[in-house]
């Protein structure tokens, strides 16, 4: 009879595991049988006021219940873990996708960006070169021989090598040579690069930075075109109009040669801390190609 009753208590509480649905439940049904007033552990409890030869029979079937009962929790447990994380898991392939987030883009290609993209509606194109650059096409080629004072103007990194010089370019103009070798007038390019500089970091100072040229080689250029195309290319790039004006000053591969600046932008011209009081601000240089240069490329004067 006690046989019976715990081969019942098996067949229902394994039933029960069989169909929890949660945790929780499966929890309440582990209490129900296996807790301290569980049935089964009543009838364990009530194992040793039976007779010997009843407890025989009664005590390996009890025992063996509890361990499948036991087993069985623990089986479920699993089972119902899992199917939690696979529900975590489970792809709605109705929703609509997560959009991927970029990065951003470092501002000075921004600014090389919008530069670009002016100058190229202008019907210029786009020229680059090397950053190690060798000596000649750094300096002799435009204009600096070995002796030249003008050399010493140049604060510059030096490549080691026995058989040749090379240097961390010091500006970009080197690929006006290398183009103007490879390209016939009339042409129109930019040029845009990191350049090099041997100098102490400070607040207006660092050894690499960032240049922008332009070359426009054709019948009857002359100053006038560079100050329009210039002024042009600052008013679309600061979106309202903006004035530059030319101070004279020397490069030894353009002649005649002067630097150029624009009206503050912050103060409009007033004077304000940025432009240290004057309203202008300092830009660049530029000139008319040595006729020096050009004969390096191979143009006729």
């Amino acid at each position: 009879m006690l046989k019976q009753k715990i081969e019942g208590i098996k067949s229902e509480s394994l039933e029960k595991i069989k169909k929890s649905a949660s945790e929780r439940e499966l929890y309440d049904i582990k209490v129900k049988y296996l807790g301290r007033n569980g049935s089964l552990t009543k009838i364990l409890k009530n194992l040793k006021n039976l007779s010997p030869e009843k407890r025989r029979v009664a005590g390996p079937v009890a025992n063996q219940v509890r361990r499948d009962i036991k087993e069985a929790c623990q089986n479920k447990k699993k089972e119902l873990a899992e199917q939690v994380d696979w529900e975590k898991e489970k792809i709605d392939v109705t929703l609509p996708g997560r959009k991927t987030e970029t990065g951003h883009l470092h501002p000075i290609t921004l600014v090389q960006r919008d530069i670009e993209k002016i100058f190229t509606s202008m019907g210029f194109k786009i020229a680059d070169g090397p950053e190690i650059e060798s000596d000649w096409y750094n300096f002799t080629a435009l204009n600096f021989p070995q002796d030249h004072p003008a050399r010493d103007m140049q604060d510059t990194f030096w490549v080691k090598n026995n058989k040749e010089k090379f240097v961390l370019r010091t500006h970009t103009s080197p690929v006006q040579v290398r183009f103007m070798k490879e390209n016939k007038p009339p042409l129109k390019v930019i040029i845009p690069g990191r350049v090099f500089r041997n100098e102490a970091t400070d607040a207006t100072h660092e050894h690499t930075l960032h240049q922008f040229e332009a070359l426009v080689v054709g019948d009857d250029v002359s100053v006038g075109h560079f100050k329009y195309i210039v002024q042009e290319f600052f008013t679309q790039f600061f979106s309202k109009e903006t004035k530059i004006r030319l101070r004279p000053c020397y490069f030894p591969f353009t002649e005649p040669s002067f630097e150029f600046d624009i009206n503050c932008t912050v103060c409009n011209g007033k004077g304000c801390p940025s432009c240290k009081g004057g309203g202008w601000l300092e830009i660049g240089g530029a000139g008319m190609v040595s006729q020096n240069v050009f004969a390096v490329a191979g143009y006729p004067k």
